[in-house]
């Protein structure tokens, strides 16, 4: 059967709910994505419509992989055998993408298929998918507290995503302060405010198929190794627990031995690893 693609995100959940239920931390994006589209719209989060592949073995079989694109930004694959990341090249060949992000094995076996023999493409940024197991405190707690964010906080939340999107190599195809402004809205946004100033923020995604995910997790360069991002990440883990879910994960650049390690200290453990990867 292979690959089928809609924009309706009522109809993905519909046919993918028992794939995505299966392994919602493997399909945390999807999850996210599919929600945010049906509470905000088809381009909520980049200048085009976003489309979703569904991946079955055989006609009229259950759904068993998917996938989504975010248009401008490249597909991103859930977890999948190798045959389905064959055939979703195929089925996307001729689509202009400069790339395609997700389970390191899942994207590798894309690329290749992409590419074809001799063809060329490179890893351009490891991450690794961790679950909250055994929340730990902060250690040392820094001065200050959290608190969840409010209508005033958006134009600093707004830019500070914007200068996250940057740190991180993201193409600003994102409305940084339509995001902010929707996750003050559900409130998944906090911030700890020390001497009456917001020094650092954190936001975790709406709870779908029982788990929420942080990001972003932001402190600007010059207030970075005084303890606000350990302390704003804890709060806001404690408070996606608090709105009911079960797993609380994250994504970390393993490029950056400091955040992982500040994520395991607060007790996070390991997924998943992921890749992103440029196509030639």
């Amino acid at each position: 059967m292979g690959w089928e693609f809609t924009h309706d995100a009522e109809e993905f959940r519909r046919e993918a709910d028992r794939c995505l239920a299966a392994d919602p931390a493997g399909n945390t994006v999807p999850l996210t994505v599919a929600e945010t589209v049906l509470r905000h719209g088809p381009r909520a989060l980049g200048a085009g419509d976003v489309r979703f592949g569904l991946w079955r073995r055989v006609p009229g079989g259950p759904v068993e992989a998917v996938a989504v694109r975010t248009p401008p930004r490249d597909p991103l694959l859930g977890p999948m055998p190798d045959e389905a990341a064959r055939q979703l090249a195929e089925a996307l060949r001729g689509t202009p993408i400069g790339g395609v992000k997700g389970g390191e094995r899942s994207a590798r076996v894309f690329a290749e298929s992409w590419t074809g023999p001799g063809g060329s493409w490179t890893v351009t940024r490891r991450s690794r998918l961790y679950r909250l197991a055994e929340p730990a405190p902060p250690r040392p707690v820094p001065p200050g507290t959290a608190r969840r964010a409010t209508a005033a906080d958006v134009p600093l939340a707004a830019a500070w995503m914007s200068a996250f999107a940057a740190d991180i190599g993201v193409a600003p195809a994102t409305d940084h302060a339509a995001n902010a402004e929707r996750r003050v809205g559900y409130g998944g946004l906090y911030v700890w405010e020390a001497g009456g100033v917001p020094v650092s923020m954190a936001a975790h995604s709406p709870v779908v198929a029982g788990q929420s995910r942080i990001a972003p997790v932001y402190t600007p360069p010059e207030l970075r190794g005084r303890g606000y991002a350990g302390a704003v990440t804890a709060a806001v883990g404690h408070a996606a627990r608090d709105a009911g879910a079960a797993q609380v994960l994250l994504f970390a650049d393993l490029a950056n031995p400091t955040s992982t390690a500040l994520y395991q200290r607060l007790g996070y453990r390991p997924v998943s690893d992921h890749v992103d990867i440029a196509l030639r």
